[in-house]
Formats: structure tokens, sequence, C-alpha cells
């Protein structure tokens, strides 16, 4: 087998005083970031853009020791439908902010939004357009954006549940928002997925200093009464911002919907519904 190699984010087409760009939306192609090319119009959405951004490109140059051999960041190469999705359902005040852990292979890493699953982003979100490419591309991972055939099975729970709920997506983000605690993904040599929990402790320390620090800034724009996480991971991380100490809010979690869980393969929808009934949000 050969042996791991650390690959650094890409880091062309740097502006001076800027630091480095994202991808553009052209798959194979770059450019420069242009923040104020986002309606400045939006209540909190161009502050959400700058945190993210700001989370970039502070996990731009990060490298990971074995067993990871590549990482992909959405938040670079399919930063502009990242920025769809914060544009359109960002805005004002949110009731309820439910966190996820990262991106999965066929869900944000393909679209670049949060539990990314394609039919769910393009077809009920009204979210789709040209994505780009990480480098290096693992040859197992490719990304083909909203031509990928592979369904992100957590994505498509968590999504039909609230668009079964919310026919019309504006009326589920007038109140909730989606996120994930990290943007990146992490993959072994093989192409398996690797998650979180996974990585070398001293690799993860920068990861989790910058993605605490972006979600706060959420948790500040967005004044969430309830911060919900999908999954015990989730839910430590929203425990870390210290917010569960402000009057009246509420942190707690759901079943994540990975297949990988036994629990969530017997009735998810019914499960999830359940508990965001009992913890007062439904």
């Amino acid at each position: 087998m050969a042996p791991a190699v650390n690959h650094h984010f890409p880091t062309s087409n740097t502006r001076k005083g800027a630091g480095p760009g994202p991808r553009s939306s052209s798959p194979g192609s770059a450019s420069a970031l242009d923040i104020s090319a986002c309606p400045r119009n939006l209540p909190s959405v161009p502050t959400l853009i700058e945190a993210a951004d700001q989370l970039r490109r502070t996990l731009q140059p990060l490298a990971f020791s074995a067993p990871v051999t590549h990482t992909y960041n959405p938040l670079d190469y399919a930063w502009d439908r990242h920025c769809d999705y914060l544009k359109r359902f960002g805005k004002g005040r949110k009731r309820v902010l439910l966190l996820g852990m990262n991106p999965g292979p066929f869900g944000m890493a393909q679209t670049g939004v949060p539990f990314g699953e394609i039919s769910s982003v393009r077809d009920w979100m009204g979210i789709s357009g040209p994505v780009g490419k990480p480098d290096p591309e693992h040859p197992k991972r490719p990304i083909t954006g909203f031509n990928c055939n592979r369904s992100e099975v957590s994505g498509r729970r968590l999504w039909s549940l609230f668009a079964g709920r919310f026919p019309d997506p504006e009326d589920f983000f007038a109140d909730h928002f989606v996120a994930n605690y990290c943007p990146l993904v992490w993959m072994k040599e093989t192409g398996a997925n690797l998650t979180p929990d996974k990585i070398p402790a001293a690799d993860m320390s920068p990861v989790n200093e910058a993605c605490l620090t972006h979600l706060r800034a959420i948790v500040e724009l967005l004044e969430p009464q309830y911060l919900i996480g999908v999954g015990a991971y989730a839910e430590k991380q929203l425990a870390g911002t210290g917010m569960d100490s402000r009057s009246g809010n509420t942190i707690g979690k759901i079943l994540h919907p990975s297949p990988a869980s036994p629990a969530a393969n017997k009735d998810w929808a019914g499960t999830a519904t359940r508990q965001l009934e009992e913890l007062g949000i439904w």
C-alpha cells in the first residue's frame, strides 16, 4: 500500500492581502471571491457569507496525516452554490438551528448545501448550477455536482421530512436553518469516507477552533431559541458554544438519519418528528 500523502488545499489565484480565492463555479477553473456581488439589502446574509468565507480561508492551508489522503472543502469549489443557499434561506432570525456534522460524499460535497441530497436541493429548494472541482480529486470520489447520480441517504431522509411538512421551502426556512459544524470531507486512500472523530486529534485541533468560532457566529446572527444537533456529535458542538446558559435557549438533538445507524433505518422520520415534538419545536 502506498504511503499516505498530506494534501494542502489549493492556493492558486491569491489576492494581495486577501488570502487564496475559491474555485469558481465553472468546473476546472478558478476565480477570486467577490463578496460584493452578494446583495447587501438582506439583513444577515452578507455576514453569514463573510463568516463562511473566513472559515474557508482558515481551513484552506491545513494538512492532515494518515489515514487521510484527500480532503475536500465544498466552501471552495462549490462556493457559488453555498452562497445561493445562504442568500435565499439565511435571511433574518431563526427559531430553530439544526446542525449536522460534516458533508457526505454525495450530498454537500456535490452541491455545497448541508445534507445536500441533489433532488432536494434542486427540486425543493430551487438551487442548482455549475460546481467546480477539488484539487486534488480522488479518482474514486469524483465531484460531478448536480450530475451526480448517487443519493445521499442522510440528506434524502432529512430534507424529505421537512419538505413533507413544509411543501414550500420558504415556510420551513422562515423559522428553521440547517448548517454543518465542519465543511470538510476526508477520505482514505481507498476513497472511504472518514468522519471527524476518526481524524487524529492534533490535526483536528485547529479545525475545531475554526469551526466552533464559525458556529458561534451563526448562533449570534440567527439568534435561534432551539439549537438542535442532528446526532450526538453535533449536539456536543452546540454545547461547546456556551449558548445553553442564555435565557430561553434550548440545546437538544434528534437521531442522525445515517443509514449506518440501525435505529435510523427503523422509521427515522417518525422518530425525528417525535423528538422535535417533545422538544416543543413542532
